[in-house]
């Protein structure tokens, strides 16, 4: 199980920068969210800084651009990495994809396994192993030519799909080699509607479920004093409130008995009533979607949830300890050196 950073993109020399932070720190790899910047262009800065990181993009937007892009750009910081890039995907909300990039979002779950295949056809182009012709119901790509990047001396990188809903999860299944987990789930979503979907859709293509891997981003609430989580679990709410709010992600609330919260959410973030989205997320409910430890219970509290479940843990605050300065993150060394033994004296006392 490696241990990983989630952070945004930022300015590019400012990214190298904690992309080194980071790597000091003794984190595993890097996850960049495509939100005002674009996650690709951090990646490479990334990338530049700190090649001993693995780095994927957490996610990026799948439908603005043509696959025959995103393909461009992956194999090219596969290159870079030296095969320690993960290509991560998603669909966004419709009301994202429509109005802000103006792009088509009809059966987001069909287009977006076929967007996988698509990009595993223009690998293989790339790589010269076979001539690029693919033809699917939203894509066809069958002109290539001398515009071929050429191959790379790494295989091609992995993809990792986001996904919430039952359907999405299937197609997950079928063709990723991994799912990102949303930040905003609770084991139980895990055991209950995540896993027995994947597995349905890997089973469908003929695969064995345990191809697909797990990364889970993990919101941590953590601190030695009262006054130390209060902090973090203040950030935790107004996290869990904003994805919260978003109505295609209600069933994480509706599994544990939570309904209409979603709903209350949505109309606050209308009215532009952020601190009552936060207030609407309860401490019962920061149990179920958060840890809060010590910083000395951090490692046997991440274990006890994520050890044969996650192949990948993402610590969602990490970059924002990160820009606090080196103390904190002797602390994040720490807790992660002491979760990775955790883990080892597990496996070992299984086998």
């Amino acid at each position: 199980m490696k241990i990983d950073a989630f952070g945004s993109g930022l300015e590019l020399h400012r990214a190298s920068e904690r992309a080194r932070g980071m790597a000091d720190a003794g984190f595993d790899g890097l996850w960049i969210a495509e939100a005002g910047r674009t996650a690709y262009l951090t990646c490479a800065a990334t990338a530049l800084a700190a090649p001993e990181l693995d780095l994927g993009t957490a996610v990026a937007v799948a439908f603005p651009r043509s696959p025959m892009v995103t393909a461009q750009v992956a194999w090219e910081l596969a290159e870079a990495t030296r095969g320690r890039f993960i290509l991560g995907l998603g669909t966004q909300v419709k009301a994202h994809i429509e109005r802000r990039y103006s792009t088509t979002y009809e059966r987001p779950g069909a287009r977006l396994r076929e967007y996988v295949l698509a990009l595993r056809a223009i690998f293989r182009a790339f790589a010269g192993e076979a001539p690029l012709d693919f033809k699917g119901e939203f894509y066809r790509f069958n002109l290539l030519g001398m515009w071929s990047p050429g191959p790379i001396p790494t295989p091609p990188p992995p993809i990792y799909l986001a996904a919430v809903r039952p359907w999405m999860l299937r197609a997950c299944g079928e063709v990723a080699d991994g799912l990102h987990v949303h930040p905003f789930h609770s084991r139980r979503f895990i055991d209950e509607v995540i896993g027995p979907n994947v597995a349905a859709g890997a089973r469908t293509a003929g695969r064995d479920p345990a191809e697909v891997r797990l990364a889970c981003p993990v919101f941590t609430i953590v601190g030695d004093t009262e006054a130390e989580r209060e902090e973090w679990r203040q950030r935790a709410r107004f996290q869990i409130a904003f994805y919260g709010s978003t109505p295609a992600y209600a069933g994480v609330f509706e599994l544990h008995g939570w309904h209409g919260v979603s709903e209350k959410l949505h109309q606050l973030q209308r009215a532009g009533d952020v601190t009552g989205m936060a207030a609407q997320i309860t401490d019962e409910m920061l149990d179920v979607y958060a840890i809060t430890s010590t910083w000395d219970d951090l490692p046997r509290r991440l274990v006890e949830k994520y050890h044969g479940i996650a192949a990948r843990l993402i610590m969602y605050f990490a970059t924002e300890a990160w820009e606090r300065g080196a103390a904190m993150m002797a602390r994040w060394r720490n807790a992660m050196e002491r979760t990775r033994a955790l883990v080892a004296a597990q496996d070992w006392a299984r086998n």
